[in-house]
């Protein structure tokens, strides 16, 4: 037993040093945050059946946002590469400056994109696109700005450039199911009389 505990061990330690190379890096990056946003969908989908805002689980809606999943993954990844490069050091000042470009360039990027590879799917996608960036773009970033301030800070802070998406997965399974709910968020009741009421008047 202790014998295969090792050998298991040791497999894994190789496993994470080949995913984690540069080689692998960007594929390993993709497939976790695919992996991650899948999850967070299907955990957000789980309560909306329980709770009976929805009758059954919605294939196409959890393929839609490991593709979002995808895209972020691969915007990550370049875009940690590109700050570590510009801005080399772990001083406070340093910390601080990466966070501030990563809260005001990449995470407006990732949201948009996160709206136009979902949009992708649906009808009339420039149209749904421009709706969904007014109504819900705002709900997103305000949350980013609960979620990722002490997050990235550890992570500008303590972390190598290969890890930084995978940290950014571990902790955005939450924040996941919360823009899986956000978009998928049907209008209440109120809001549909009001809409119903404007479409009459013109």
């Amino acid at each position: 037993m202790p014998s295969l505990f090792s050998k298991g061990l040791i497999l894994y330690k190789t496993a994470v040093t080949v995913a984690f190379s540069p080689k692998y890096l960007l594929c390993t990056n993709i497939l976790l945050s695919m992996g991650i946003s899948t999850c967070g969908d299907v955990l957000e989908q789980m309560y909306e059946i329980e709770t009976k805002q929805q009758a059954s689980w919605d294939v196409e809606r959890t393929g839609q946002m490991a593709f979002s999943g995808s895209t972020a993954g691969y915007l990550c990844h370049y875009w940690y590469i590109f700050l570590d490069k510009r801005i080399i050091g772990k001083s406070f000042g340093m910390v601080i400056k990466k966070f501030v470009l990563d809260q005001f360039i990449c995470s407006p990027i990732i949201i948009l994109s996160f709206f136009a590879t979902v949009a992708i799917f649906e009808e009339h996608p420039i149209d749904n696109l421009t709706e969904e960036v007014s109504d819900k773009f705002w709900t997103l970033y305000k949350a980013e700005w609960v979620v990722w301030p002490p997050a990235q800070i550890i992570n500008f802070y303590l972390l190598p450039t290969r890890y930084r998406v995978v940290y950014d997965n571990t902790v955005s399974l939450g924040y996941d199911i919360y823009t899986s709910h956000i978009k998928h968020a049907k209008p209440s009741k109120e809001e549909e009389e009001e809409e119903n009421s404007d479409e009459s008047e013109t």
